[in-house]
Parts: C-alpha cells; structure tokens; sequence
C-alpha cells in the first residue's frame, strides 16, 4: 500500500497542500482560515485524501512525513502582534535598536519618519559588566542590575526577555548568567541569549535577531502545538517537520526553541522547488498568492542568501535565502489615489471577505476580479469547479474604479491588470537589474494559482523568451517542502586574517560547529548515511566595513597552512562576483565561521524530464477574452491542462485551464509540456 509524502504552505488568501504517493503528485487548496490557522491546514489534509481516494484517518495513518512552510511569525511581526519584549544590554549601549546600522538605503527620503525601535526604551535596561573584543573581563558583571531588570520587567511586564552583551561572542560567560539568573527569579519568561542565536560580531544585528526571536516564542510554539495536537489527534503518526528561513526544515521542537526561523520561511522553498524542476544554471522564481508576489533568483544553481532581510522596519539579523515580497497578489485591492492615479495593493481582501468574486461579502475590486472580468478566468472552473465565481460581484466591484477613471469596466479591468503586472516587473527588476543581473539571460519559473494569466505579459517586458508553468505551479512553495532537506548551521565568531591565520584557533572552532551541527541531525533523526555539511566564513579586505560570505572545504583533518590561499582566492573570487573588482594583493581578515548541517533524504525526485514529441491537450470550447493588444474581447480556444500528455503544444492566443490554474498564451508564444505534466512556453516560429 503507497505511503504519503504532504507539504502544505499557508497563505494569506489559501492554504496549499501538495502530495505524493511515489507515483503521482496531487495539488489541494483550501481557503486559509486566520486566525485559528490550523483549521485550513486540517481543510487541506481532508481535501488531499479525497483526492487520493481515501478517508482522513487511513490517510494520515499512511503518511509519513508532513512538511509545514507557516506565515504565523511573519504575519505576528508584520501586523505588530508579536510579544512584548525585555531588553537587557550592556550599560551605556541601550540604543543599539534606535541607531540601527544607519539607513544606508534611501537615506536623503525626508519623508520617512524614523522609525520606532523594536523594543522601546522603557523595556530595555543596561546591566554593569564588560567583556573587551578578545574575551577578556574588563569589569565582572554586575548581578544585582540584572535582578533589577526582572524586577522591572515584572512591573512592566514583559512576555519575553532578549539579552545581548558587548562582545559576548568573543565570551559568553556574562550572558550566560544573566540567564541563569532570569532563569532562577521568572522561570516561566522565555529568554533568548544573543551568543545562542546569533553569534556574529555586528551588535545590532544580534540584538535584533535576539528580540524578535524573544517576541514569537508566545506565538510559534502554541501555534506549532495546537497544530501537532491537531494531526496527531487525527491519526497521523508520521515525521512534522517546518520550513525555516535558510530554505530547509527543522523539526517542531527546533522551531518552537529558535522560532526565528519561522519567520519569512514559505518563500523561501520555491527557488528549492525551481532547483528541482529544472536544470537551467540561471533562473528566476516568482511565486503569486493571494497576498503578496515572491520573487528569488538562482545563479549558477545556487541560491542566494542574504544577510540584509527587512522585516518591517528592522532587518532579521539572521542569514536567509534572498526572496523579495510585494504586496502584489490575487487578493490585492485596487484603488484610486487623491491624485486620480490606479493603484493596485499592498492591502489584500486577504481569506476573509476575499475577493468579491467569492461571494462571501467582498466589495472591494482584486486582481482576481480584474482577471474575471476579463475572461480570464470561467467562473465555473475555479479550484476544478469546487469554488464558482460570482461574476456579477466581480463585475460590480471593477465597476467602482472604472467610474472613478471614467472607463468601461473591461477597460479598468485591464487596468488593474496592467497594474499589478508593472507591480510585479518591479519586484523582478529588483532582484535582476538592481543587482546586475540581467533578466533576458534567465529562464523563468512560475509558482502561484494566479501568476499563469499574468506571465506572459511580464516576460513579453522583461525580454524573457522562455519560461515555464510547472504544473505543481499552484502549491510551487507546497512542493518546495517535498524536495528539501533538513537544515540547520552552526555560527561562531573568529577574527583572524590570511596574513596572520590563527590554525590553531580555527581548527578548533569549526570541529566544535561540526560537532554542534552533528547533533542538530541526530536531533532531527537524519540516518548518518544521509548527512551532509558545508563550511562558510565571512571575510572582508582589510579596512572594510562589510563582509560577504564564501564557502570552503575544509580536509579530515581540517585546514592546514597551505589550505589558507585557497581561502583567500575563494573570498577573491566572491568579491570579484559580487562587486566585479578584486584584490588579490590585498589582506583577508575572517570573521566569521558557519557549519551547515544538511539531512539529504529528500521525500521524492523530480528532476527535469525531456521533452517528447506527440500528444494533445483535449478541447474545453472558447471563451471571450478581452486582449489588451487588441482592446476588445475575443473568443479564444481554452485547453484542459490536468494530467497533460508529454509533448502536446498549444499556440497562442489560448488559455489552459487547469484545476488550480489558468494560462494565458499570447500570440507568438508556444508551449510545449514535458512528462512530469510542467508547461515550457517559448517563441512560436510560426507565429
């Protein structure tokens, strides 16, 4: 009897589950029901066993692992419900989270007001005691200060308590026992220590790492355990694992103790999800939800990571896969500004009304309704007939614009349309131009229920010849957590540099990262056959102020002196990279050391398939589309896209249509389905 692999990813507008039996892939949604949001995740599992044929309870009883991508964090931190966070610091540095690192983007925009720190200064008290940049003891610390701070933030009060000491990198024994001695006056506040989490030299980074993770610890554990309640309650007796922000799992109990890298973490599995289904060096991932437009990029397959991560009006502090939102979706609201401008987002109708088109009380015109309007989509097909479409709701809705614009209500439609598209191109160019990467010399990869109607015109703008629409492209990040492994690294600071390489302290560190990042596995239950580690650094030339990140293979029995140029030319090289110059001449100071731990067994394969020549898409009539280019509607013929037979083409102008999604060829582009059921749309010659 087959067993079930399932990776549901909770969005703002729908709840997407992707399964796998071994022989087939099934795509579910279901509505997202905030804020109780376990009960969608509940909804997706039922509908994924009728898919299969079979009850709840037999299927649960047959699944062994689920992979769970969460907003909750995101969506604490973004709508400001995050817990209230202590803050104990080093006296005489209290405004580590005021200054920031200096707005070093948009920093002559006098329009912004500065923003408030993420913990107030009423909640932040400075401790006496001082440890210098090279561990030693300057002044010991000072424990009736820390006894004042619980007292003070029990009168506050506080739901979570963030230390962070001056170079508690270097030696953590201060900030140790202030935890110890929170520990032993409030033994019931959770405590994050900054050495713990986050053990990088930058202090506002660390500091920021430190509270928000202090912030979620009310949220992502009774979040996480009302859900696991929930499964296993149901009969499922499988492996729960959850995305984390570096673009793999970890199990619940990690998680629940560093609930920081829940945060941001659904993005980041479609570019994992795009690594599988395609073997280009070069692509850009973008992935449409109700809520916001993600869009990453991949080079040289590799994923790229960053460390500059905004999340309101603070940067994460940690390492994460460089995904870009905007809030851009299916449920995005359009609206005219007091200047008479269109403007679509950043506020959704979200799961609850949603879009009018929904019948369930929505007034307000979205993108989906835009797109229904148009033809786009047949109310009587979307989700596979499951949910219809009010037509009429989403032809009032598009109405309210069309009026303030003075236009007939097909043509504020498009407008709409158009709008979001430009929204969309922007979040694109963003992480492509802005970067110096150039778009037209990637391949384009599609993810979202919505994203189908649109792709076509973005890659028409950007210069984009080819890209696909997998077909797993409504739960794309869903399918994400199927081909990912278990991940999680190990950091510690070590200043040294290439001129004076400190072997003797470097070796040490990263034996103890490796023997950290050993137990992560053994704690997630990886078999050792099916662990794998990788070796990074932080490095800068020497007077620089920033680092950037390079990887390295250290031997069995670590580095050796003639390993130290290979460091230094693999910093060179990344530099080069990233900033087109290099100095090979110049000195390398490290700072930084990280031991990824990997847990490779990945759930299923689906690795690129070739091409086959023959088959068809079966015939679903005509339906009136209005074309921009054209400015009128036209019948156009529209495809079944379920299960679809490898090599079958369609020319353009067309639709295909399948359960969870709508694709809208332009003419002049073709597309042409592989045998893992993916849609490749690519110039037509004969167009």
């Amino acid at each position: 009897m087959s067993q079930f692999q399932v990776s549901i990813d909770i969005g703002g507008t729908f709840t997407d589950c992707v399964v796998s039996d071994g022989a087939r892939l099934a795509v579910v949604k279901a509505p997202s029901t905030p804020p109780a949001f376990e009960q969608g995740f509940m909804d997706a599992l039922g509908l994924a066993a009728r898919a299969f044929g079979c009850d709840l309870d037999d299927f649960l009883a047959r699944t062994q692992r689920i992979v769970h991508g969460t907003t909750v964090a995101t969506n604490a931190l973004v709508e400001g419900r995050a817990g209230r966070v202590g803050l104990i610091c080093t006296a005489g540095h209290p405004d580590v989270l005021t200054l920031r690192e200096a707005p070093r983007k948009r920093a002559f925009d006098w329009r912004l007001d500065y923003p408030k720190p993420f913990v107030p200064r009423s909640r932040t008290f400075e401790v006496r005691g001082r440890i210098d940049a090279r561990g030693n003891e300057i002044a010991p610390l000072a424990e009736d200060d820390v006894r004042a701070a619980v007292d003070h933030f029990k009168r506050c009060p506080v739901d979570a308590i963030a230390v962070c000491l001056l170079w508690s990198v270097a030696d953590p024994a201060h900030e140790r026992r202030v935890g110890e001695i929170v520990r032993d006056l409030w033994p019931s506040v959770p405590v994050t220590l900054s050495h713990a989490l986050n053990p990088i030299p930058r202090e506002y980074r660390r500091t920021i790492a430190s509270a928000i993770d202090a912030s979620l610890h009310g949220i992502v554990p009774a979040y996480l355990g009302r859900l696991e309640n929930a499964v296993r309650d149901a009969g499922f007796a499988g492996t729960l694992l959850v995305a984390n922000c570096q673009g793999g799992m970890m199990t619940v109990g990690e998680i629940a103790a560093r609930p920081i890298h829940a945060v941001m973490s659904g993005p980041t599995l479609a570019p994992i999800a795009a690594l599988a289904l395609s073997d280009e060096p070069d692509i850009v991932v973008i992935d449409m939800g109700g809520t916001t437009f993600d869009v990453s990029a991949i080079r040289a397959r590799s994923l790229i990571r960053t460390t500059e991560a905004p999340i309101v009006n603070d940067l994460l502090g940690l390492p994460k896969i460089d995904v870009r939102s905007v809030g851009a979706g299916g449920g995005s609201i359009a609206w005219v500004d007091s200047g008479g401008l269109l403007r679509v987002g950043p506020v959704s109708a979200g799961a609850d009304p949603g879009p009018a088109a929904y019948g369930r009380g929505g007034t307000r015109p979205t993108v989906t309704d835009a797109n229904l309007v148009l033809g786009l989509l047949d109310p009587a097909y979307f989700l596979g007939g499951r949910l219809p479409l009010d037509a009429q709701a989403a032809h009032r809705a598009v109405a309210t614009v069309a009026d303030a614009l003075g236009l007939e209500v097909a043509e504020a439609a498009y407008a709409i349309h158009v709008t979001s598209n430009e929204n969309m191109i922007a979040a694109i160019e963003d992480i492509t131009v802005n970067e110096g990467i150039d778009p037209r010399e990637s391949f384009l990869v599609a993810g979202g229920g919505a994203t189908a109607c649109h792709i076509g015109e973005m890659a028409r703008a950007l210069g984009i010849a080819r890209f696909m629409v997998p077909g797993v492209a409504a739960g794309l990040s869903a399918f994400g957590g199927l081909v990912t492994d278990i991940r999680g690294e190990e950091t510690a600071t070590l200043h040294t540099s290439d001129r004076h390489f400190a072997l003797d302290a470097v070796n040490p560190t990263l034996a103890s990262l490796r023997e950290r990042a050993e137990h992560f596995l053994e704690r997630a239950g990886v078999p050792v056959a099916e662990r794998r580690y990788e070796y990074a650094f932080q490095a800068r030339y020497k007077y620089q102020s920033w680092e950037i990140e390079a990887v390295f293979e250290p031997g069995d029995g670590g580095l050796g002196a003639g390993d130290v140029p290979a460091l230094s030319a693999a910093f060179h090289d990344m530099h080069e990279r990233i900033h087109t110059i290099r100095e090979d001449d110049g000195e390398v100071e490290f700072t930084t050391w990280t031991v990824r731990a990997i847990g490779t067994g990945s759930a299923i394969e689906a690795g690129p398939a070739a091409t086959q020549a023959g088959g068809r898409l079966p015939e679903r009539g005509t339906r009136e589309v209005y074309l921009g280019e054209e400015r009128a509607f036209r019948a156009l013929p529209a495809y079944d896209g379920n299960a679809p037979a490898a090599g079958a083409e369609v020319a353009g102008p067309a639709l295909i249509d399948s359960d969870t999604t709508t694709i809208l060829l332009l003419a002049g582009q073709r597309a042409r389905t592989d045998a893992h059921g993916n849609f490749h749309i690519f110039p037509d010659e004969n167009g």
